[in-house]
């Protein structure tokens, strides 16, 4: 799930400065209405968390893809629930190394 979205920022990424009509970044301005994106400077990419904010002039903030919070959030509860099964794994094989000990 990260790789995905990792993805998807580097895309974004690296379409800036690529070509005409490329800057601002076009993530910022595509399926956004002319107020929104009016004023825009720059951007911001974070891949801890997954981020890709626009910027404009006064210093506010948009996110210009609202997936990647969701991907976040996945990720996050993915990388949890690996670390519970470890454990529990361990665990599991502490209690059997304990009970042949009793034995």
């Amino acid at each position: 799930m990260y790789a995905l979205g990792l993805a998807g920022v580097a895309w974004s990424e690296a379409e800036v400065g690529d070509g005409a009509d490329s800057v601002p970044a076009p993530a910022c301005r595509m399926g956004f209405d002319p107020e929104t994106i009016e004023g825009l400077t720059h951007h911001r990419a974070s891949y801890v968390p997954l981020r890709f904010d626009c910027v404009r002039e006064d210093g506010s903030v948009y996110v210009s893809d609202p997936d990647l919070v969701w991907l976040n959030w996945t990720s996050a509860g993915l990388a949890l629930t690996a670390a519970l099964l470890f454990l529990g794994m361990h665990y599991r094989t502490e209690l059997r190394a304990r009970r042949a000990a009793v034995r």
